[in-house]
């Protein structure tokens, strides 16, 4: 844990910091997420200048297959996170790059790190040896005639570079555990700059279908970068003997880790699935609008959740030190931030693509119609919400969502196999909206006002 000054209690800088919530970890993220808005923009200007609307389609598709990534993670990243923070809750981190303090939470926090670096070696290797032939597969049995788009080696090299980013990722979410939000931040920022500018440099140069793998080269080249000056920490724990202090899979990781894992594949279900089925029903022209909508949005979810993800290791401290009341206070003023946030943000995407299909309607056509990203936007309100409720109860290294989860994702299926083939975009749309903006927060709020209850934290 690393102790960071903040301004003095009267001073306009605290008032404004407690109004906002703003500090450093939330500037980095949302300049990184601004970054990638930015990038995303522009990205949208090049696929319409540079790639024709089938290859739209493989792009976002693209996209949706390899992020299949979370079957092999299974939730590991935001467990690692939690139990880092739980065990840092009573350690040092000096800037010289040592620990001190209770020799018991030292190493345990090694012995997190030490079954990290097993895990994911195994199950990145697991992931591009499935991923990359599946791939081939799903694209080569809905290939139709006239589709002329080159996918063969830019698809194998996107998972080959997904599967090395796969890596080094989990141990920017050990280092935040440990307290180093603001500078994982900062790398993200560096991230997204780079990762965008090998991206850009593939369109521009007429090789569009390798953006999306040089774009994960530039992320895993700066998270290599980054890691190096840190090497004496991670390999200081990496080597040390936990002894009988050893973390238990069994007992410490695997009942919290498992039920995250099947949430993170069920959130695939609700978030990607929809893109691949109007591939295969609609092809990939449709599946291309739907893929750039979904990101466009999904962009304003990732800046405003910023100001909540941010707290997640603080979350985890704080439960671990009994601190409930400080814990609500900041959770509560964390989620009306990051909603107005994200309400006043989809009423600009909103107006401004309803601007852009009147006046400019070639760039607006490479999206669905403004009424029903409109109801993406929405039902982006929603998720947010519950995604800060599952937060705040996950930080108890607990997952009472699992069951709601499961059945989101068996909604959104369903749904978006039942309404693709005679409604298209519109009834996926539509679908999503009640499985993911109505479902998903009554029954979301009702878990979190239970589990609240049951712990004593309310009435």
């Amino acid at each position: 844990m690393i102790d960071v000054s903040s301004p003095p209690k009267n001073s306009w800088g605290h008032k404004f910091k407690h109004f906002s919530g703003l500090d450093r970890a939330i500037v980095f993220t949302v300049l990184a997420r601004g970054c990638q808005i930015l990038g995303s923009t522009g990205t949208v200007l090049l696929i319409v200048h540079f790639l024709t609307p089938v290859q739209q389609g493989y792009y976002y598709t693209f996209y949706g297959f390899v992020s299949l990534q979370v079957v092999f993670e299974l939730g590991f990243s935001f467990v690692i996170l939690q139990l880092a923070a739980h065990e840092s809750a009573y350690v040092t981190l000096l800037s010289d790059g040592t620990i001190e303090g209770d020799p018991i939470a030292y190493k345990r926090l090694a012995s997190i790190l030490q079954k990290v670096r097993r895990w994911y070696t195994v199950a990145a290797l697991l992931m591009f040896v499935t991923l990359a032939p599946s791939g081939w597969y799903f694209f080569l049995q809905h290939q139709r005639p006239g589709d002329s788009v080159e996918w063969k080696f830019p698809w194998t090299l996107l998972v080959l570079m997904a599967a090395l980013l796969f890596q080094v990722d989990p141990l920017f979410s050990f280092l935040e555990g440990c307290g180093q939000v603001p500078e994982v931040a900062r790398l993200r920022v560096v991230q997204v700059v780079l990762g965008v500018a090998f991206g850009w440099t593939a369109m521009i140069s007429g090789h569009g279908m390798y953006s999306p793998a040089l774009t994960l080269s530039g992320q895993f080249l700066t998270g290599v970068l980054f890691l190096y000056p840190r090497r004496r920490f991670l390999l200081s724990l990496l080597r040390k003997n936990t002894e009988e202090h050893n973390i238990a899979w069994v007992s410490d990781v695997w009942p919290f880790q498992w039920k995250i894992g099947v949430s993170w594949i069920c959130n695939w279900f609700t978030g990607q699935i929809v893109v691949l089925i109007l591939f295969t029903y609609c092809g990939p022209v449709v599946a291309g609008k739907m893929g750039m909508s979904m990101s466009i949005v999904g962009s304003l979810s990732a800046i405003a959740f910023a100001w909540m993800s941010t707290k997640a290791a603080t979350f985890g401290a704080m439960v671990r030190r009994r601190e409930r009341n400080l814990l609500d206070s900041l959770f509560f003023r964390t989620l009306l931030q990051s909603t107005v946030l994200v309400s006043t943000g989809a009423i600009i995407m909103v107006a401004g693509l309803f601007i852009l299909q009147k006046y400019l309607p070639s760039l607006g056509a490479r999206t669905i119609p403004v009424a029903l990203f409109a109801v993406l936007a929405v039902t982006a309100l929603s998720s947010n919400i519950v995604q800060s409720e599952a937060l705040y109860l996950r930080a108890h290294k607990c997952e009472p969502f699992l069951l709601q989860s499961i059945l989101l994702a068996a909604l959104v299926s369903g749904s978006a196999f039942m309404l693709a083939k005679r409604y298209g975009a519109t009834g996926i749309v539509w679908g999503y909206f009640v499985c993911m903006g109505l479902v998903a927060l009554g029954s979301g709020t009702i878990i979190f006002r239970e589990k609240r209850r049951t712990w004593g934290y309310a009435p």
